[in-house]
């Protein structure tokens, strides 16, 4: 199956979206439970108590608590709107940060960073100057101090659609902004399965969207979910473990049958560039050790190359840390997918 293709479903019961490239799954996007808010959602909360030691605070959602690093100021009982950015290791709470941020297809609106910015991947300067003044106009009596980023997405598309999208969001982030007083509910829900495919995954645009009861089962999905349980298998016959444990996520290279001098570093290349994805569909994030295959320590700058070029296109943020004294190789990665252990009978 050639091309790129957004396949919709249900997985368990709940909203899942699939990306297939040229027949291999790219990204998986499951509806957390109901209990485990995701990350978007924004609350009206109340400051509870500071954890000393811990550099933050407390607060108290609808129907738990989550956790604010930005304390500086805060008083008990005072309310304030957060924003879910990822998701808790289990038993923990959720983190929150005070900078909201509302997406959609095209525009990304801006609380207190005013200003008009449109993606740097719009590079021609006569596309650039159409969609500043369709920015301009939809954002015409906004509120004092917010801004307004255009997205990649926005590229060739009618006016009227990008300022329709841009109004919506506009009044949507106009309306949360003015609701911050009484006690904790939730303001705006984390965007399912189906809705953060249709606005994250607009570009470049699939050349089709499958929606239907039984699309994973008849497009591959199913058994590329079911291969996650297994080690990837590298080209040359290597192997890629990835074992989630409580404290981190343990990755080990295999090098296979090859046992030739440059097996390690062949190995450890292919490695490097499956390790994104593999990752974004296990939706694992938090420490990673990575155990490569051994090869020379002269050629720890060559694998550097390709982990950066790698992680550089990977749509979760992650910080490559380096090498540990006893040769593993370290990243921190931000956990704002489910993992797909806990999101995922298998």
């Amino acid at each position: 199956m050639k091309g790129r293709i957004v396949v919709l479903d249900e997985l368990d019961g709940r909203q899942a979206a699939a990306l297939m490239v040229n027949g291999q799954l790219q990204d998986l996007l499951i509806d957390p439970p109901d209990d485990r808010p995701g990350p978007g959602a924004i609350f009206r909360t109340v400051v509870d108590r500071q954890m000393k030691g811990q550099g933050g605070v407390f607060v108290r959602l609808p129907g738990g608590r989550a956790f604010l690093r930005q304390a500086k100021g805060l008083a008990p009982g005072q309310s304030l709107l957060v924003q879910v950015t990822g998701f808790a290791e289990p038993g923990k709470a959720p983190p929150v940060t005070r900078k909201l941020l509302f997406k959609s297809r095209y525009a990304i609106v801006t609380p207190d960073a005013p200003g008009l910015n449109l993606s740097r991947a719009i590079r021609d300067d006569d596309e650039r100057d159409r969609l500043r003044e369709v920015a301009h106009d939809a954002m015409d009596g906004a509120a004092d101090g917010i801004g307004l980023i255009l997205r990649s997405a926005c590229l060739g598309v009618d006016e009227s659609l990008i300022a329709e999208d841009i109004a919506a969001v506009r009044d949507l982030a106009g309306r949360v902004l003015a609701d911050t007083s009484g006690p904790p509910e939730l303001l705006v829900d984390a965007p399912g399965a189906h809705r953060q495919a249709w606005r994250d995954w607009a570009e470049p645009a699939p050349e089709q969207v499958i929606e239907a009861k039984g699309a994973f089962a008849a497009h591959g999905v199913e058994e590329a979910i079911e291969a996650l349980s297994r080690p990837a298998v590298l080209p040359g016959g290597g192997a890629l473990w990835v074992e989630p444990t409580r404290a981190l996520v343990a990755v080990d290279v295999n090098t296979g049958p090859d046992s030739s001098p440059a097996a390690g570093l062949k190995a450890n290349i292919a490695a490097a560039r499956e390790l994104p994805r593999q990752l974004r569909l296990r939706g694992l994030g938090g420490q990673i050790v990575v155990d490569f295959a051994p090869m020379p320590v002269k050629e720890r700058g060559q694998l550097e190359q390709v982990l950066r070029a790698a992680f550089r296109a990977d749509a979760v943020d992650t910080n490559l840390v380096g090498w540990t004294n006893m040769g593993n190789y370290e990243l921190q990665r931000k956990r704002e997918r489910l993992p797909l252990n806990e999101g995922v009978a298998r």
